[in-house]
């Protein structure tokens, strides 16, 4: 395979596998060696895509100078249309907002030949009611995930009891009707995930866990298949 192609080939992979990947997987996605693998890697840096992670936590693909937008098909854009409008739907406000400012942006960029796909989409979402509850400290635990810093928690349990806790935040996971963060908790020693609805309140601990978040959330994942 030409090294053109095989660059390619990882930049596609890093797109569509499930983020932090690890080096040993996009290997076999590409059929190169770990050590082809990681020049690689390094090409693609220096050609500007930006590329966090490294050996031993896993890839993944930020900006990709190779994917504008006007290289989307017709139901690419239905997709694109289909999963912001979803998101306009679930009744957080930041990322309606979000969701409306990303439909802008690739409208502004796409040519005249498909921009009448994007604003007039087959596929709508519409919704009598939000699917999820305004969380009054998202942001907050947002900011937590986007920081990899402690979250000190002010948590409600199925029964009514409140504790303090601190914990790792690592991933949000929207459910069919809630809202779940999954998190290292620094009082019971173990994953746990803690229902946004019963945190009563959220702030910044300070303390960053920079860079055990893509190994604690690898490990949770896999804890969690396995069960």
């Amino acid at each position: 395979m030409a090294r053109t192609d095989r660059l390619y080939r990882l930049l596609h992979a890093m797109r569509v596998l499930p983020a932090p990947v690890t080096a040993a997987r996009l290997a076999e996605e590409t059929g190169v060696s770990l050590r082809s693998l990681y020049r690689d890697i390094d090409s693609l840096r220096a050609a500007g895509a930006r590329i966090e992670g490294e050996r031993g936590y896993g890839y993944r693909l930020i900006e990709d100078p190779a994917l504008p937008p006007q290289t989307f098909d017709r139901i690419e854009i239905e997709a694109l249309v289909l999963g912001l409008s979803e998101v306009r739907q679930m009744g957080d406000p930041a990322l309606a907002a979000a969701a409306a400012s990303v439909l802008a942006k690739v409208a502004a960029t796409l040519p005249d030949r498909l921009e009448p796909h994007l604003l007039h989409a087959v596929s709508q979402v519409r919704r009598f009611e939000a699917r999820f509850p305004t969380i009054p400290g998202m942001e907050t635990i947002r900011a937590g995930c986007w920081r990899e810093e402690s979250l000190i928690l002010r948590y409600a349990d199925g029964d009514g009891a409140v504790t303090e806790r601190e914990v790792l935040p690592l991933s949000i996971v929207y459910l069919d009707r809630k809202m779940t963060l999954l998190a290292w908790c620094c009082l019971r020693a173990a994953f746990r995930k803690f229902r946004l609805d019963r945190i009563q309140e959220v702030r910044l601990a300070g303390t960053s866990f920079r860079p055990r978040r893509v190994t604690l959330l690898r490990s949770y994942l896999a804890a969690l298949q396995a069960g």
